[in-house]
């Protein structure tokens, strides 16, 4: 029987790959993403339902793949992860400051395990964000410096880092 990890990829892989979705700057397969985000994880920590719930953490907010699919094809424990790592805000809850404040505190509500992904998100996408979007990532990076209040229970490298790369582009961007 493949492992946990192994058939998170494939069914994370299958699912983004189904809707042909693409990484909004660089028009890479969204799996380079996910990939990326499951390395990160990986490497600070060896729980596999972590590495898989990283490959899945996209897949209920962007896909067809709802919370039941994951609980039932990779049980309560990953479900929970990918739970607290989707968003809930939706266009309706109001402008894009109440609507992320709704995402910040619903990850806050997560577990370390949780925010050690979330961490690994923040890092790979800051990087894409930075490079293709300086525009939008003066307010990409305003709110992940608010987000990272609510993730001090992540893993301290991915917390060190992210706090680094969110210091250091909010430092340059102001001049200071």
């Amino acid at each position: 029987m493949r492992n946990l990890v192994s058939r998170a990829k494939e069914f994370a892989f299958a699912a983004h790959n189904a809707i042909e979705q693409r990484r909004k700057y660089t028009g890479e397969p969204y799996t380079v993403h996910l990939e990326s985000v499951a390395m990160l994880v990986a490497s600070v920590v060896d729980d596999e339902a972590m590495i898989a719930a990283a490959y899945l953490h996209d897949t209920v907010e962007d896909t067809d793949v709802t919370l039941a699919d994951i609980e039932n094809n990779f049980g309560c424990d990953v479900a929970y992860l990918v739970r607290y790592l989707s968003d809930i805000s939706r266009p309706e809850d109001g402008n894009r400051a109440q609507r992320k404040h709704l995402d910040r505190e619903h990850v806050a509500r997560g577990d370390a395990r949780v925010h050690t992904i979330k961490l690994a998100d923040l890092i790979d996408n800051s990087a894409t964000i930075q490079a293709y979007d300086p525009r939008f990532a003066k307010v990409y990076m305003q709110e992940k410096r608010l987000l990272l209040d609510d993730l001090d229970d992540g893993h301290p490298e991915l917390l060190c880092r992210a706090r680094a790369i969110v210091d250091e582009w909010l430092a340059e961007s102001t001049g200071q």
